[in-house]
């Protein structure tokens, strides 16, 4: 018998929306060499669609602190046995430091490894397609402005947002993927780079034909990489 080999495991803290969980799952899976079940990546997933709106709390400042839940999630994850944690929500990445100073294992932040892939490619000014709180928050401007970077939004935020909003509704067929390859294209004519910084954003993200990065590409990479395994190429 084959002997297995043992991975690092990596927990979830998902939820945030359900189909951006499952994409980034899947997103693993298709980047893992793999003959048999056990040659994946053990991954501990808590999708957790109840924890408390983002948006409420960072934009409208009137829902409920997600912080409390996101560190449940997180301790519960390091219990469970994970050693390290990555979280498929660019938003929620506002919340970052709590959840590092919550655990002792590594968090792998979709937001700094993003920044550091799109950096080596020198650009002066990168655009985001990213979620409103994002934008509010600067957790990606701050972190580009780190590197000399200028970040620039879309000319049309809410559209955007529609988008988002309609992911998280089931909303991903052929118009939703034509309308954001349109906003990526205006966007992409002012900028040196572009940004998929939403998770939402990257379920239909495929019909894109500008160059750009997508944040939970840049995480599954990471997250195999993690775990110990060569990625399938």
């Amino acid at each position: 018998m084959r002997p297995v080999r043992a991975h690092r495991i990596v927990g979830i803290i998902g939820g945030m929306g359900p189909e951006a969980t499952v994409d980034l799952m899947r997103r693993v899976i298709a980047k893992t060499p793999a003959k048999d079940d056990q040659d994946h990546i053990h991954l501990l997933v808590e999708s957790n669609p109840k924890i408390p709106s983002r948006t409420a709390h960072l934009i409208e400042e009137s829902g409920p602190d997600p912080t409390p839940e996101l560190v449940r999630i997180a301790e519960n994850l390091e219990k469970a046995g994970a050693d390290a944690l990555a979280m498929p929500c660019n938003t929620a990445h506002a919340y970052a430091t709590a959840i590092r100073r919550a655990v002792s294992i590594p968090f792998i932040d979709m937001i700094a490894i993003t920044v550091a892939e799109v950096a080596q490619e020198l650009p002066a000014r990168v655009g985001l397609l990213a979620s409103s709180a994002v934008l509010k928050t600067k957790i990606f401007e701050d972190a580009f402005a780190a590197e000399g970077i200028k970040t620039v939004p879309p000319k049309d935020q809410a559209a955007v947002m529609r988008l988002i909003k309609g992911v998280k509704q089931g909303a991903t067929g052929d118009a939703e993927r034509r309308t954001l390859s349109l906003l990526a294209k205006d966007l992409a004519g002012e900028v040196d780079a572009l940004v998929v910084a939403c998770s939402e954003l990257s379920v239909i993200a495929d019909h894109i034909v500008a160059p750009f990065t997508d944040s939970v590409e840049v995480l599954a990479n990471h997250i195999v990489h993690f775990a110990g395994v060569e990625i399938k190429r």
